[in-house]
């Protein structure tokens, strides 16, 4: 539908969102690891780390060797895995482009909590809808998922730069497009399209993202781009003819 590309969006309350940063890394070394690692590793990966609803479920078992992690951390770990370098990408290029910004308004730890949180909600919700499903879930989409849709209820006014179509270059308010996205998500959920892609865990990290950024946000971010930014009226005594007027002492530049 969209491509993220930038948003001109500044950081207020940190200097850095090294979450942000490093949940990427940490997302692109592992399938980095895993695909060097070869085909069969790489599936065993899948397997061990995915989440696989029906072995959650209890009504299917892994084989023994595959079995690496309890089966409940795998509400987490399948957030971490990637099918291929596209979906890798995509996914990190949204936590790119608007992950900064939700850090910021979180606060570094708070954040990383929202981020896990949004990935289990995804992943309930896949199980919920699928609870014998045997194939496994991976991939980051309902975190991400998650921070679109805290994003839109921050920032909606802010004006983002996007490919449509993945060739056309627009600068338009993040309402319009992140809006779309989320609608997108919901109809496609509705309507079963795509079987390879798991409508229900955006669904979850969506709803997940949006109560959770209204609760784990700092006291003083407004929500909607709501700010007062009109500057305090200035009373100016006016001097009398005759007296002298003395010449206003010169603006001192600095921080606050």
């Amino acid at each position: 539908m969209f491509i993220p590309l930038h948003d001109a969006n500044s950081l207020h309350y940190i200097k850095l969102q090294y979450v942000t940063i490093g949940l990427i890394a940490a997302n692109v070394l592992i399938y980095l690891a895993t695909t060097l690692g070869g085909e069969q590793f790489s599936m065993a990966t899948v397997l061990g780390l995915g989440f696989i609803p029906s072995v959650v479920h209890d009504t299917a078992e892994l084989p023994t060797q595959l079995v690496v992690i309890p089966e409940t951390f795998s509400y987490v770990t399948y957030a971490f895995l990637h099918a291929d370098i596209f979906h890798l990408g995509g996914n990190m290029l949204f936590l790119w482009v608007f992950g900064d910004n939700v850090e910021d308004a979180l606060g570094h730890v708070r954040y990383l909590v929202f981020y896990l949180l949004c990935a289990v909600a995804g992943a309930f919700v896949h199980g919920f809808v699928a609870p014998d499903s045997r194939e496994p879930l991976i991939g980051a989409s309902g975190a991400i998922a998650g921070v679109v849709a805290a994003y839109l209820i921050l920032h909606p006014r802010v004006k983002i730069w996007i490919l449509a179509f993945g060739r056309i270059p627009l600068r338009i308010p993040a309402y319009i497009t992140l809006a779309l996205w989320i609608l997108l998500q919901f109809v496609m959920f509705l309507a079963g399209g795509e079987d390879q892609v798991s409508w229900a865990c955006h669904v979850g990290g969506i709803v997940a993202g949006a109560v959770l950024v209204l609760i784990l946000r700092r006291r003083d971010v407004p929500l909607m781009d709501k700010q007062i930014v009109t500057p305090r009226s200035v009373k100016v005594e006016q001097k009398s003819a005759v007296e002298p007027v003395e010449a206003a002492p010169a603006p001192r530049w600095g921080r606050q």
